[in-house]
């Protein structure tokens, strides 16, 4: 009866796999929504859908992490990885939202390139934090780790080369600022997978 009540030990890496599959649902319907130029309030609805679910998976983490003693790693880390993964997915929800209210429904190569690497660096993020599963493959975790931080810095190029177009080409003071409040937010998805990766390395170094 007692071992009811005070579980030994969560089942937080089946969860963590759980939380950054809809990470990686969240890029790969962002890439497809934004590369065929059907960004509306339907498709805004369904990344909603992505994104609650990814809201259920990190209260059930936080839940179980308040009902045990015993983690398979810090619990500060683990507080902090699930904030960090629903940030991804919570960006993306804001950026698809601001291209709705913004009426910026029409196909953008430098945002379509963006969203190939963004989604290119979460799915390097899902191997990452899955890799956690098997600490022998520390290597192969920590190459990953380094993709994700080298993606991070193709963002920043990405985006200071789209910023350097917008401000020559257009000539609209308003849409200016609406493009250069989605690419900035764009690199902002960039920034934290490398926050997680710091997350995970930071992880395996105190487990080694």
């Amino acid at each position: 009866m007692f071992l009811k009540f005070f579980p030994r030990e969560i089942n937080i890496l089946d969860l963590f796999k759980k939380q950054v599959g809809f990470a990686v649902d969240a890029a790969q319907f962002f890439k497809k929504t934004v590369s065929e130029g059907t960004v509306s309030t339907e498709t805004l609805n369904k990344m909603r859908e992505i994104e609650h679910q990814g809201d259920e998976v990190a209260h059930e983490i936080f839940d179980q992490l308040n009902l045990t003693f015993i983690t398979p790693f810090d619990r500060e880390d683990i507080h902090t990885l699930c904030e960090e993964l629903d940030n991804i997915v919570d960006m993306v929800d804001t950026i698809l939202s601001r291209l709705v209210i913004y009426k910026l429904t029409k196909v953008d190569e430098e945002l379509v390139e963006f969203a190939n690497v963004i989604e290119e660096s979460v799915t390097a993020v899902a191997s990452a934090v899955n890799g956690l599963r098997n600490m022998k493959n520390a290597k192969n975790i920590l190459d990953i780790c380094r993709e994700v931080n080298r993606l991070e810095n193709v963002g920043d190029s990405m985006r200071d080369k789209a910023l350097g177009d917008l401000f020559e080409k257009e000539k609209d003071p308003i849409v200016v600022i609406k493009w250069k409040e989605i690419y900035q937010d764009a690199e902002t998805i960039l920034d934290i997978c490398e926050d997680v990766a710091h997350v995970v390395k930071n992880i395996m170094l105190k487990q080694s």
